[in-house]
């Protein structure tokens, strides 16, 4: 079976527990304003790759993985946007012995089988807004899907750990954080809230591939502010980073 990425890379802290072997599969149905990763949304500039190619890089440090308390992350673009090829990395990976975490949006998690998810160990889930027309403007999706997908996992049992980018003017209004965080402190699979606040390191992507870069001038959220929304969450008993 193929697919294809985008690339590979290490990465500790971010992208689930521990050291992560970082799959970036290509292609993504939503437009977010704040990608850093343009680069990501085509699936034909992807390198076509087989599972046996990613698991022969898994393996060069399976063991330096496990010593360190990680596992493989497949994130994206969209890694449900090629649900098979994901799957069957997700399977082999959870042979071997290593923790498995999927970072998606959500947006297709009417993709991801039952026999994928029960692959999972983690489920990075980012949830983008928590009002529908924000949510639209911002990613030129719908967030039903999303939304459905979460409460689904909880229902299976799968781990989350709630991704949340705080930009300011479009994800920081105060009665969509409270409303987001009623909504995930309801789910009793979810492990962890991380707010990640806006940057603009993909900025130079978007330059080198001749696009705008839709919030360019748009400002990065204060600390004070970042702490405000993550309070926001922890009032309702979650565990916010």
């Amino acid at each position: 079976m193929s697919g294809r990425i985008h690339s590979w890379d290490l990465s500790t802290g971010v992208d689930g527990p521990g050291t992560r072997f970082v799959l970036f599969v290509s292609g993504c149905p939503l437009r977010c304003l704040y990608c850093a990763n343009p680069d990501t949304w085509h699936m034909r500039d992807g390198q076509e790759t087989t599972v046996d190619e990613v698991m022969a890089e898994v393996e060069k440090y399976r063991a330096f993985l496990t010593t360190a308390g990680g596992g493989v992350t497949v994130t994206g673009g969209e890694p449900l946007l090629q649900p098979a090829f994901t799957g069957e990395i997700l399977r082999r990976c959870k042979e071997a012995g290593l923790h498995t975490a999927l970072d998606t949006s959500g947006f297709l998690g009417a993709r991801a089988s039952d026999e994928l998810l029960a692959d999972t160990d983690l489920v990075l889930l980012d949830i983008k807004s928590f009002d529908v027309p924000a949510y639209r403007r911002l990613t030129g999706g719908e967030l039903a899907p999303t939304l459905n997908f979460a409460t689904r996992l909880d229902r299976l049992g799968v781990p989350m750990w709630i991704r949340y980018v705080l930009v300011p003017g479009w994800t920081d209004a105060p009665e969509a954080v409270t409303g987001l965080a009623g909504f995930i402190a309801g789910l009793g699979s979810v492990d962890r809230v991380d707010v990640l606040p806006f940057h603009k390191l993909g900025a130079a992507k978007y330059e080198a591939l001749g696009i705008p870069f839709p919030l360019r001038d748009n400002p990065v959220p204060t600390p004070e502010l970042t702490e405000s929304v993550r309070a926001s969450f922890r009032a309702r008993g979650l565990a916010a980073y």
